[in-house]
């Protein structure tokens, strides 16, 4: 490809975002048809797919790199601009950040609200499973990721936040009705327990660890949303993996029971970004590591 077309790359970027071409072409204020032409277009300059077209739709390999390379583009063109006319209205710097819903229903809205509060910018939280969301650091979804992955990726540095300990915890009319003779495999097969959707498997991991069951020998809830799973063990539909920074007030108040208060699930956060940061962008990177670091055991 021997120019790029930022509009081009800027249709695929926002094709996956949307994961619509009507979407898409919305957020674009452009034509359906004109944002399948630059796809198209964009699949001719490289001479290869860049779109998979399947539910959910994916970048290949190579979009992938190509969007990674957009929204880098994107980042250094909105840091630059407020340095290059400073008397013009600034428009908000958009910050994709991706992380685990237990961080964002804790520690991290506290520790970027100064930071929101005091400059122009918009915050897409990218929200996955802990072991997932670095791929929206490498697919380059993200600038950077609160993640389990102990290891940098390419073109990344990776700094340890602390771990963030897991409890299990249920009402006690719900440890009263289903754990009576005590948590054992017999009891666990009825007993109802929660997962945060069909990728995030620590629930999983810890029953079949310490007790020997599959996912498919105990009856278990989806729910998309950790203040959700707090809810639901409250009112006694379902026992869970809580976060203990999480519950603090429920376990103060009786409200929820610690079912094994001599053991924890340690899961070690690691906060990924972009190597070359800088301006807004650093700033939010520092604010996490330093508020991260301080609530974090």
């Amino acid at each position: 490809m021997a120019n790029v077309d930022y509009k081009l790359l800027q249709a695929l970027a926002t094709v996956i975002e949307e994961q619509s071409f009507e979407r898409a072409a919305n957020a674009l204020f452009i034509t359906q048809s004109a944002v399948s032409q630059r796809i198209k277009q964009l699949e001719q300059n490289v001479a290869q797919p860049v779109l998979i077209r399947t539910q959910p739709l994916r970048a290949t390999e190579v979009g992938k790199k190509l969007i990674k390379h957009y929204h880098q583009v994107m980042q250094l063109e909105a840091e630059l601009l407020p340095d290059i006319a400073p008397d013009d209205p600034q428009s908000p710097i958009t910050i994709h950040l991706a992380t685990n819903a237990d961080s964002l229903a804790t520690w991290l809205i506290p520790a970027l609200a100064p930071t929101i509060k005091r400059h122009l910018i918009e915050i897409n939280m990218l929200v996955a499973d802990e072991q997932h969301t670095i791929e929206k650091l490498k697919d380059g979804e993200a600038f950077g990721a609160i993640s389990l992955q102990e290891h940098p990726v390419k073109g990344c540095q990776m700094t340890r936040l602390g771990d963030m300990n897991y409890i299990l915890v249920a009402s006690p009319e719900f440890r009263d009705t289903y754990f009576k003779t005590g948590i054992n495999r017999d009891s666990l097969r009825l007993a109802p327990g929660i997962a945060f959707d069909q990728k995030d498997n620590m629930h999983i991991r810890f029953i079949e660890q310490h007790y020997g069951l599959k996912e498919r020998d105990y009856p278990l809830h989806t729910v998309r949303s950790s203040e959700a799973f707090i809810t639901m063990a409250k009112y006694g539909a379902a026992y869970c993996l809580a976060a203990e920074l999480q519950i603090k007030e429920e376990l103060a108040s009786g409200a929820l029971v610690n079912l094994l208060p001599d053991y924890k699930w340690v899961q070690t956060l690691y906060c990924h970004h972009w190597i070359l940061l800088k301006g807004i962008h650093k700033t939010i990177s520092n604010v996490i590591l330093e508020q991260g670091q301080a609530v974090l055991d």
